[in-house]
């Protein structure tokens, strides 16, 4: 079994897993091997496998009995191809799109009172690297994510940015190939806009309105896609 690169790890380690999982033909209740055994297996540090570990865990693939260690769930509502079948990704997406709202709205609120003109700055240059990117048809789904981080860190409240990061495997879903389709989300590009328009100005009830806007523009998208 090769080692893992540094790219997406989380989620070529869940992959792995799922494979494993298929190889050895386990079924609901079986146990998996310990972390320091998949840590060896699949050469890799025990954050990422944690980080793929809770993603699993979200998707209902395995559970973590702590003490007793780690368990298949449910084998046969997905497909090991590493695509999650349509309607329970869709129903995962809505449900991280609800922790979004709570915690990346508070982000948006806090960024309005307390970012900075070097931040201002930063977030214009994200933007209009996304403007060009889209123009030419571009894959924009990284410079988006990045867009939303510019934003968390100028929240300026480090426990907020740490809580986020903890779910970062399940967050990055929105961006990396949501529901099979990485243009899902391209309707919202003006909401990021007319956001960010909210927080620079220092406005906040704006930027809320505005945020509110495209995290209802992203669950339109995910209830409707085919």
């Amino acid at each position: 079994m090769g080692k893992i690169q540094k790219i997406l790890v989380h989620e070529q380690v869940s992959q792995e897993i799922q494979n494993f999982i298929q190889e050895h033909e386990l079924s609901e209740g079986d146990k998996l091997p310990s972390v320091e055994e998949m840590t060896n297996m699949f050469g890799v540090g025990r954050s990422s496998l944690r980080e793929a570990l809770r993603y699993l865990e979200a998707m209902d693939i395995i559970q973590v009995h702590n003490g007793k260690g780690i368990f298949v769930k449910d084998v046969n509502t997905f497909r090991f191809t590493g695509k999650v079948k349509i309607e329970r990704e869709r129903n995962f997406l809505l449900n991280i799109l609800e922790v979004r709202r709570a915690l990346e709205g508070q982000a948006v609120a806090l960024a309005s009172v307390r970012i900075t003109s070097k931040q201002i700055k930063e977030v214009e240059e994200c933007l209009e690297e996304y403007r060009i990117l889209k123009e030419a048809n571009k894959d924009t789904s990284q410079v988006d994510l990045m867009f939303h981080r510019y934003i968390i860190k100028a929240a300026k409240n480090p426990i907020l940015e740490t809580v986020l990061d903890s779910i970062s495997g399940l967050y990055e879903k929105f961006f990396n190939d949501p529901l099979g389709d990485k243009a899902l989300f391209d309707e919202t590009y003006p909401f990021h806009l007319t956001m960010f328009a909210g927080i620079a100005a220092h406005d906040t009830k704006v930027a809320m309105e505005e945020f509110d806007k495209l995290m209802d523009c992203i669950e339109a998208q995910i209830k409707n896609a085919k």
